[in-house]
């Protein structure tokens, strides 16, 4: 993806997720495809991205399983994309990393994009909460274990690309 950092020996799912949207444009394009965006051609006006890059991404995302390709004109053939559950799953990825450019680099500045919990009306300021007992998670009420007999990244994409 343009990139030059080499994550394969790593074992870490940080690591492993940045090897499949860790390229802005890649993440621009899940957030657009948020958005109701579909057809390449949205995407292309939208984000101003050159043809070649954004095709590029497209192919990663469907090769990854975030997003399907559904035939929408048979003549020519044309796909527009939608997201899998897998790319849904991204969802929450996406609303912290909204929350932390507000917060923190637009600050009192207007991002220009508010988001606003639709049932009860008030800005929406995301948290992580525990699906076991609902609490919300503090970063220092995380126990992080290592293990040794841990795949790679390398592995674990060898094995995504195999399936």
């Amino acid at each position: 993806m343009g990139r030059t950092a080499d994550y394969s020996r790593q074992s870490c799912s940080i690591a492993a997720t940045l090897e499949v949207i860790g390229d802005p444009w890649t993440l621009l394009v899940i957030r657009d495809a948020f958005q109701g965006v579909r057809r390449f051609e949205q995407w292309q006006e939208r984000l101003g991205v050159a043809r070649n890059v954004l095709a590029a991404r497209l192919k990663t995302l469907v090769a990854h399983g975030v997003l399907e390709p559904r035939l929408y004109s048979e003549r020519p053939p044309r796909n527009e994309y939608v997201l899998t559950n897998k790319g849904k799953d991204l969802y929450a990825v996406l609303l912290t990393l909204h929350d932390w450019g507000q917060k923190h680099l637009y600050g009192d500045c207007d991002a220009g994009v508010v988001l606003t919990h639709r049932p009860c009306g008030a800005p929406l300021d995301p948290r992580i909460a525990c699906a076991s007992c609902g609490e919300i998670v503090a970063p220092t009420d995380i126990d992080v274990v290592r293990r040794d007999d841990k795949p790679t990244v390398g592995d674990v994409l060898t094995r995504e690309e195999a399936a």
